[in-house]
């Protein structure tokens, strides 16, 4: 089906702001930047993933589903959206999470247990010893026997449940962000802003997918430059022939090469996915720290915090020239600030300035 005569429901709310930051301005002293607020999409706490499930719902409930299933690490932001979307729908939310269950309820986990999600631990922690080879065999043939184990289970139980992918990043779901590229782009128009890049998170690719599609199908003045989220990530070959497919699927009329994939990890003794996937980073916590105290604008430890320290270091590097303005896309996830992982890293740097915190005793 063509693209915009693709059916959606209103999951949580478009039109974000997109804003001018003056502060953050002022500080790296290079172009103007602005960001486009997508931690206000409205539903449980907001985030990115709220514009693909606005397709993904429309189609689970024209279709007869009665349960969205999705996966994602222990904290997925796009787990709580998915769970929230469920429940706003009258449909069943289950998460599929990879790793241990913690001992502590923390972050997103504490919110998709008040809204009473069924959570399924696939814990491998016993084949991590296994050589490499081994344990990757071990590892997927785990999980596919898990999958169908689930499966079977929920559809014992009479439901006929939607399977959605890691961060919603289907076909479908990218048209969100295709969609978002659009709005983008006519924000601009109504507020006379230039900028010459958007930078965005590059995980599973939907978001950065949707939005390289968007720029091309709406004519859009900006590049789209993609900070990966995990030194694992995907080559930018993947993400080309994505978007040639959903493309085709939805009669956008664009292409894209492989070579037209903007991605920079950053400097190779700092890279902009810090250590690992949603581990605790100190450069991270510092340019969290950036936002907060110049804008008042939090961002998470996992996502867009790793995408504001590449957007600033390209800025102050001239990879991103002193004149070019940026639009910085933020795409929610502040309840992992408040993970148990994330919250015990950075008692070190932010609960032991003797400087700005001061005790009175009688």
């Amino acid at each position: 089906m063509e693209y915009e005569k693709l059916p959606y429901v209103n999951v949580g709310y478009s039109n974000t702001p997109l804003e001018f930051l003056p502060n953050l301005t002022k500080e790296i002293g290079k172009g103007n930047i602005y960001i486009k607020r997508d931690d206000m999409t409205g539903l449980a706490m907001g985030g990115n993933k709220t514009r693909k499930l606005d397709y993904l719902v429309e189609y689970a409930l024209k279709n007869g589903y009665t349960a969205l299933l999705t996966y994602g690490g222990v904290q997925t932001n796009h787990g709580r959206l998915t769970v929230a979307a469920a429940r706003k729908f009258g449909l069943r939310p289950i998460l599929v999470l990879t790793g241990a269950k913690p001992d502590y309820c923390s972050g997103n986990l504490l919110l998709d247990r008040l809204m009473d999600a069924d959570l399924i631990f696939l814990d491998t922690s016993s084949l991590e010893n296994l050589p490499e080879a081994e344990k990757k065999q071990a590892t997927e043939e785990f999980m596919r026997k898990s999958k169908e184990k689930i499966f079977a289970r929920y559809a014992a139980q009479g439901e006929k449940v939607l399977d959605i992918p890691v961060g919603g990043s289907s076909s479908l779901g990218a048209m969100g962000y295709v969609h978002a590229a659009g709005e983008i782009v006519r924000q601009m128009k109504e507020q006379n802003i230039q900028a010459r890049y958007l930078v965005a998170g590059y995980g599973s690719t939907g978001t950065f997918s949707g939005l390289v599609a968007g720029a091309k199908y709406y004519n859009a003045p900006f590049e789209v430059i993609g900070i990966p989220i995990s030194p694992d990530y995907h080559p930018q070959e993947e993400a080309a022939a994505f978007i040639e497919s959903f493309s085709q699927e939805y009669e956008l009329g664009v292409h894209c090469k492989p070579e037209e994939i903007h991605i920079e990890a950053g400097p190779a003794e700092a890279p902009y996915y810090g250590v690992a996937y949603n581990t605790p980073d100190p450069i991270t916590q510092q340019y969290i720290a950036l936002l907060a105290r110049t804008e008042g604008i939090f961002t998470d430890p996992c996502y867009t915090g790793k995408v504001l320290y590449g957007m600033v270091d390209l800025m102050r590097r001239g990879v991103i020239g002193a004149d070019e303005n940026v639009i910085l896309l933020h795409t929610g996830g502040t309840p992992a600030l408040w993970s148990k992982e994330h919250l015990d890293d950075m008692q070190k740097q932010f609960w032991c300035d003797d400087r700005k915190i001061t005790v009175l005793k009688p």
